[in-house]
């Protein structure tokens, strides 16, 4: 997975194959249109007062593709506009390229960040490697991919550290004398070490936020490997994740808890309507009303607003993900404060 989506020369995202939005392979919620980031926008005015208007309020989009996000939320002109320092941190070259375009500072690692107020990641902790883990009879196995004479295939070996979560359904599974050959698990190691590095960014009081989609393991294990597993290309499901390396974007339903414990934990259309969806989309339905006749840009931003807020609301569909807030970790914040 780490070699189809991020090897320097042929992956999907750091080789430039992968590209978010209506021409691409995939639409975000960043990418159905400005909406998203005029609510987020609002989210991020309410941190900057929570934290004392500090000066500069630095915020960190960590996955930023091409700064979309940064230009939505630039576009929405939020209060904390003047003190904003805005980071876009992208893998990807060709994606850098653009960001300039939006704006701010631009970084090709979190490493590089020295500190930030909040970080913000849209759907990038499934995009992060996962492990495979298979149940048998004598306990989990790993899924490993190597060579064959006919090009990859499924090694699986013992399977070593695992998140306590799939120890104890693999003790459940003995006990109850059930073989579940079928069961397989993704292990998100990576999500997890990503969540506690940015958490190790953020200043006393910061807030790391991220939407994404997944499910608890138990959920997970009732599901066909292929349902949290996918493939997608030109916006439609792809073919195996064996299959065509570094030209199908590869994706997995993130175990939440997996991850460290959150501070909240809301699905999309909830967060969306907390922070004023609902609002700004009958500010815009005024504003069609009274530029109707002049069918300018303005008017017609204001009306693509309850297009995008169905997107957005969708509960089949991006209103259905999940939105997980972190504040720092203690033990960082308090050597912050020493």
């Amino acid at each position: 997975m780490e070699a189809c989506l991020y090897h320097p020369e042929h992956g999907f995202y750091a080789a430039g194959v992968g590209v978010a939005g209506r021409r691409g392979d995939f639409i975000t919620s960043v990418e159905v249109g400005p909406l998203f980031g005029m609510i987020v926008a609002e989210w991020l005015d309410a941190q900057w007062e929570r934290l004392g208007r500090p000066t500069p309020f630095v915020v960190a989009d960590v996955g930023a593709g091409p700064g979309t996000w940064a230009r939505s939320i630039r576009a929405a002109g939020p209060a904390c506009a003047p003190d904003l320092d805005l980071v876009s941190i992208e893998l990807s070259e060709h994606a850098r390229a653009m960001h300039d375009a939006a704006g701010g500072r631009s970084l090709a690692s979190l490493d590089e960040l020295a500190w930030a107020h909040v970080i913000v990641a849209n759907e990038l902790l499934d995009n992060l490697p996962v492990r495979i883990v298979h149940w048998q009879e004598s306990g989990w196995q790993e899924v490993f991919v190597g060579p064959d004479a006919t090009g990859r295939r499924e090694v699986v070996r013992p399977a070593g550290n695992l998140p306590a979560v799939v120890e104890a359904l693999g003790e459940n599974l003995s006990c109850s004398g059930r073989s579940e050959r079928r069961l397989r698990l993704p292990v998100s190691d990576r999500a997890a070490r990503w969540v506690g590095a940015a958490r190790a960014k953020l200043v006393d009081g910061g807030r790391l936020l991220v939407f994404d989609y997944g499910a608890d393991t138990a959920e997970l294990a009732e599901r066909d490997a292929s349902a949290w597993l996918r493939t997608f290309r030109q916006h439609e499901p792809g073919s195996s994740p064996l299959d065509d390396p570094g030209m199908q974007d590869i994706t997995c339903d993130v175990p939440f808890d997996q991850l460290p414990a959150t501070i909240d934990r809301v699905r999309q259309h909830e967060w969306l309507r907390r922070w004023g969806i609902e609002r700004r989309v009958e500010e815009g339905r005024k504003i069609w009303a009274e530029r109707a006749a002049l069918g300018d840009l303005t008017a017609l931003r204001a009306r693509s607003r309850v297009r995008e807020a169905d997107a957005l609301l969708d509960v089949g569909g991006l209103g259905g993900f999940w939105v997980l807030e972190w504040g720092p970790d203690r033990e960082v914040t308090s050597a912050r404060a020493g």
